[in-house]
């Protein structure tokens, strides 16, 4: 029988935090983060058609390509994001968040903030760092509620598509997630 030592989850989580700790993006990686961010939301256009129609009247769109959520007991997850506006990169972002409780397993995933009011994207451009589910009315949008979405029903300021998951990891959530701008180098 094996002992698991009572910091093993402390552990876990501060050795992925410093391995995929957020840095500042350099011109190349902000090249490849605006690139996968485009691969990404034609991947959630593509299987969404709900998603597709939000980004049409989107001011903005916030995309995370890819997510990786680890825990033991407590977890972490993080990675990087492009803010579009009118299909250009204009920002990068990253995004952290830490969890506790039963859970156990690696999961990448990639999620998507419609951000539909010019006042949703003030918030995020004047922040100094956005906590998921403060701030702007935010809406997770399930499979369920995606097919009775219409540019008709559309009344919060951001809408949520979580997708593309991979692995094994019991949940996924964005609420509580912060997300913080960051400056590419030149």
């Amino acid at each position: 029988m094996y002992k698991v030592h009572p910091n093993a989850g402390c552990l876990l989580v501060l050795a992925l935090l410093l391995a995929g700790r957020p840095e500042p993006a350099s011109a190349a990686s902000a090249k490849k983060i605006a690139g996968d961010a485009s691969t990404a939301l034609k991947e959630l256009y593509a299987t969404t058609p709900a998603a597709k129609v939000l980004g049409s009247q989107a001011k903005a769109i916030l995309v995370f390509p890819r997510i990786l959520k680890a825990g033991f007991m407590v977890g972490a997850q993080g990675g990087h994001g492009a803010l579009r506006k009118g299909g250009k990169t204009v920002a990068y972002y990253n995004t952290v968040a830490a969890s506790y409780g039963f859970q156990a397993g690696v999961q990448a995933f990639s999620y998507a903030l419609f951000l539909m009011t010019d006042s949703a994207v003030e918030y995020l451009d004047h922040s100094g760092g956005w906590e998921l589910g403060t701030g702007p009315s935010l809406v997770v949008v399930d499979v369920g509620a995606a097919k009775s979405l219409t540019t008709t029903t559309l009344k919060d300021d951001v809408y949520a598509f979580v997708f593309g998951q991979k692995g094994l990891m019991a949940g996924i959530g964005i609420q509580g997630s912060k997300i913080t701008r960051i400056h590419p180098g030149p």
